[in-house]
């Protein structure tokens, strides 16, 4: 079975709670909402009152191929009732997920051909990806890595102290990036120790985090987050994942505002989805929203095609027509970059759009 490495914190069964919680997520900690998450299909569906007996089946079959994780305050910005809810196409496994398509792989990127050494992918001449976790706030069903082995690439104090050393070896690396999983999936604690490592590598100029959990938990922009931040030397820049505008509600807002008090450069990376965001003017409220919580557009990725997701797949063709509208409704600073990662490139191949 295919699974994320297990949480720490272990998910307490939530299936009976109504639809407002007795103690709501403003007033929890991050770590208690992620170990409240539902993890079930039964709970999903009966937390958004939809019939099991029409998509329970399906659920269940992909649940046991990729596991389902969706925190509390991302399941809020649902619609109950709705199986086509954007969001709720993002989590919620179907049938379609067990069928194999050729062409549809476990790994699309190639990824494990790029790993130097325990925890570090070395893809691009200036940057280093830092797989610091397998773990993630929300199981999303389109991701690129619903099948890297994680269980292999467990990092312990040894490995830490590899990963630097590659990186003083290193001297045309200029930035990390830190990935995984979710790296904000781990305590502030241990990412303190990460970066006062990074800050004492003297040709590192930047530290990029790529991270969801300030969009699904946005309690996770806690004080102890930005004592971090606030402290590091390198340059800041945070890189969220948002795919649809209903995902931006008034906790991420305020969660985004931290961030910039803090000199955090924000950017979005989306990915286009069939039946999410594959339409112009989700995509263009998307940038507006985006931009008005002080969020640039930056990628928009092609869909990687990862075995089990081809459902979410839209052709490079329809792809280069929705950017066309873009550039046609949008200022060019609010039109993403239309990109695909391809195997062995040494970059993002931007996708012609004319």
């Amino acid at each position: 079975m295919i699974q994320r490495t297990p949480v720490r914190i272990e998910a307490r069964d939530t299936s009976h709670l109504s639809d407002q919680s007795s103690c709501p997520p403003e007033n929890q900690s991050w770590q208690t909402i992620l170990s409240q998450s539902l993890s079930t299909p039964e709970q999903l569906l009966e937390r958004l009152n939809l019939p099991a007996n029409r998509w329970l089946e399906g659920a269940k079959s992909g649940h046991k191929l990729f596991q389902i994780r969706v925190p509390e305050p991302f399941i809020r910005r649902m619609e109950p009732g709705n199986p086509n809810d954007p969001l709720l196409r993002q989590v919620l496994p179907i049938t379609d997920e067990t069928v194999e398509l050729p062409g549809f792989v476990r790994d699309p990127l190639e990824e494990n051909t790029a790993i130097q050494t325990t925890g570090l992918i070395r893809k691009y001449h200036s940057r280093a990806l830092l797989m610091v976790t397998g773990q993630c706030a929300i199981n999303c069903r389109y991701c690129f890595r619903r099948h890297f082995p994680y269980g292999e690439h467990k990092l312990s104090r040894d490995d830490r102290h590899k990963i630097i050393a590659t990186l003083n070896a290193s001297p045309e690396i200029n930035e990390v990036i830190l990935s995984g999983g979710d790296p904000l999936a781990v305590n502030d604690r241990l990412l303190s120790q990460w970066v006062d490592l990074l800050d004492a590598v003297p040709h590192l100029k930047r530290l990029r985090i790529h991270s969801r959990l300030p969009v699904v938990i946005p309690q996770r922009v806690c004080d102890d987050m930005l004592a971090w931040l606030n402290r590091t030397r390198l340059q800041k820049v945070l890189v969220v994942h948002v795919n649809h505008p209903a995902e931006i509600d008034q906790a991420t807002r305020e969660a985004f505002a931290r961030l910039k008090q803090a000199g955090v450069t924000l950017l979005n990376q989306s990915v286009i989805l069939k039946g999410v965001n594959d339409n112009a003017v989700t995509l263009s409220e998307l940038s507006e929203v985006l931009f008005d919580v002080g969020v640039l557009p930056y990628y928009l990725h092609a869909f990687d095609p990862v075995a089990g997701a081809h459902h979410f797949d839209v052709s490079d063709a329809d792809a280069a027509s929705l950017l066309r509208q873009l550039l046609e409704r949008l200022p060019g600073f609010l039109v993403p970059k239309l990109v695909r990662e391809v195997p062995g490139e040494t970059s993002k191949t931007p996708i012609p759009v004319f």
